[in-house]
């Protein structure tokens, strides 16, 4: 009986790892920032009270708040990379936390400037704000200005700004459980092989043709999550807490009102989303009943649902390949595009395989100076992880054009955008794929069932997500309490709703909601299912119409935050504020579902 464990940090090829040299060269480097940074801490004094004086004081003192915090952000987006290699790294997690101080103190010193550019009279802020030398900063304080009324004063927020490293307390504790405490066991493979189970090969062991090693998998991992239960439940109950918290202090009507407030988007979006993914739930029930009938079993489970239909293909594809082939799905949108994108995915962009310790899961990070770099765990036998390639490669193309186009001051996209250009990428991969393997109708239900898991994964599911936290954020706002039995009850009701009669829920699946690490940045995941509604659109815009199409859909990349996003979608094309857009992406995974039942009968 051989063993695959998973691998130590030391053990990963250097070719495999990010290059972080852009930031620091040496970890000297940055401790000398560090202390440079915390040296000009004081910097902030000589303007405090005094920034309605002149307009050059104003100036300088936006001026050496975005030096300042553009350098802060390089410190701390070294640091928290470097922890994310390995969270059980005691020297890079003190690093992180030390840099998280850094930015608590840099708050607190900062904090008088949103208050008192406040409480600058109407007619010396106007005369400020069209001023040419201020020009730049228009939109930056446009957006603090719309803020006034939510607001306190001075020594309010120096408080305020004080508790920042306090409330990212339940997140931290849940990230370390998560990522460093919980142990899932081995599973014996096929092969008598032992194989660890991790974060990183769950969505693995799910897709395994094999019943019992998916039954096996799902229910070893919840083991884990049921051993922990309590704790979980009070770490999610206090970060709602929170959240209530901060949205009483400014004076918001609710938790979610507060969350989207800087985005500009109103309740009617959120509430157009879950009431069409609820009204429109056939779809989901009808491929789910399919899905059941070609696996040929008698009831279909949770951990039934991943594992491809089209049982006897054999997906594998090392990264470097995932590369070219995905920089080939996205020629729609251009030879620089391509071009910049395939460099920096095989020249140091990228940490690409799973290590102990390394954080789970997936994402693009970066700062205005330094590469979109891109945690992976990467999976050759997973086609999940190609589509995370693609995916976070959307985001990090879209921080490329956003910093190549705009100032520091207004580079930094909303992840409301952030989800369209990489769901975005997802659609145009898998158009690509269908073409690729054109002459092999095997492959084509086998991709044509992926692209319809992923947009049940970003729409349906992401959507019952955004109600389970409009749901328990209602709880706490209406002072009731939120204990572990509320929790799972509130969320077995959503999903008994949104899986109806077409799957069998098991116990442990009511404690999902316990493990999703999304839930500690309130009000987030429906963007991802109003991101994939307006890609699909986007995409087709950008397949049928060509070069304009494509060149207006790079323009909205290099928007970066100059303006709100839903505005932002309507130069696009795309109007959020409507259900439209949500009920077409739900019209093409059905027209997707009748595609796989047409390939289907051809196999």
């Amino acid at each position: 009986m051989s063993n695959d464990t998973i691998p130590e940090r030391s053990d990963i090829a250097r070719q495999d790892q990010w290059d972080l040299s852009p930031l620091f060269h040496s970890e000297q480097q940055w401790e000398d920032l560090f202390a440079e940074l915390e040296a000009q801490l004081t910097g902030y004094e000589p303007y405090k009270g005094h920034l309605a004086d002149s307009i050059k004081i104003f100036g300088q003192a936006l001026e050496f708040h975005m030096e300042f915090t553009r350098k802060l952000e390089r410190v701390y987006t070294f640091a928290h990379l470097k922890s994310d290699e390995d969270k059980a790294n005691q020297h890079y997690l003190g690093s992180h936390q030390k840099a998280l101080n850094l930015f608590t103190r840099a708050s607190e010193a900062a904090s008088f400037l949103t208050p008192e550019i406040q409480s600058i009279p109407d007619d010396i802020i106007g005369h400020f704000r069209s001023d040419d030398a201020l020009s730049e900063f228009g939109f930056y304080l446009e957006k603090i200005l719309r803020y006034k009324p939510h607001t306190l004063g001075e020594s309010e927020e120096q408080i305020l700004a004080m508790t920042r490293e306090m409330a990212g307390g339940p997140s931290q504790v849940f990230g370390q459980l998560d990522n460093v405490d919980l142990d899932f066991g081995s599973i014996s493979d096929e092969d008598g092989k032992q194989i660890e189970l991790s974060h990183g090969n769950f969505s693995t062991f799910l897709i395994n043709p094999n019943r019992e090693i998916r039954k096996q998998a799902f229910y070893q991992y919840y083991e884990a999550y049921r051993n922990h239960k309590h704790t979980l439940a009070t770490i999610l109950a206090n970060s709602i807490k929170k959240d209530l918290f901060y949205t009483r202090v400014r004076g918001f009507d609710n938790c979610r009102v507060s969350a989207l407030f800087s985005d500009n988007v109103p309740e009617e979006v959120y509430d157009n989303l879950i009431d069409t993914v609820r009204s429109n739930l056939t779809p989901l029930f009808r491929y789910l009943n399919f899905r059941q009938k070609v696996l040929g079993l008698d009831e279909l489970r949770f951990y039934d649902t991943y594992v491809p239909i089209i049982a006897d293909v054999k997906f594998r594809m090392p990264y470097e390949e995932a590369v070219e082939i995905g920089v080939n799905a996205l020629a729609p949108l251009g030879e620089e595009y391509c071009n910049v994108l395939r460099e920096g995915l095989l020249g140091g962009w990228v940490d690409r395989y799973e290590n102990r310790g390394k954080r789970s899961g997936a994402y693009s990070s970066g700062c205005y100076d330094s590469p979109p770099y891109i945690l992976l765990n990467y999976e050759e036998n997973n086609i999940n992880s190609l589509y995370t390639l693609l995916h976070e490669a959307g985001h990090s193309m879209h921080s490329y054009y956003s910093k190549k186009s705009q100032p520091y001051v207004d580079h930094d996209y909303t992840i409301f955008v952030a989800e369209v250009a990489s769901t975005f990428n997802e659609d145009l991969l898998s158009r690509y794929l269908l073409e690729y393997y054109r002459d092999d109708p095997r492959m084509k239900a086998y991709i044509l069932n992926r692209e319809i898991d992923n947009i049940r994964a970003t729409l349906y599911r992401q959507t019952m997500f955004a109600e389970f936290e409009k749901i328990t954020h209602r709880i706490v706002e209406d002072n009731q309490p939120l204990t572990l039995d509320v929790i799972c009850d509130e969320y077995r009701k959503l999903l008994e709703d949104y899986f109806g009669d077409a799957l069998v829920l098991d116990e442990d699946l009511s404690l999902e909601c316990l493990r999703i690490p999304h839930f500690y940045s309130a009000f987030y995941v429906y963007k991802y299912a109003t991101g994939v509604s307006a890609a699909i659109a986007l995409a087709d815009k950008v397949v049928r119409e060509g070069e304009s199409a494509r060149d207006a859909y790079l323009k909205f990349l290099k928007l970066g935050g100059s303006k709100f996003p839903l505005d932002q979608l309507v130069d696009a094309g795309i109007d959020m504020r409507s259900p439209e857009p949500v009920k077409q992406a739900i019209q093409h995974f059905d027209q997707l579902v009748d595609r796989l039942m047409a390939v289907y009968q051809e196999l």
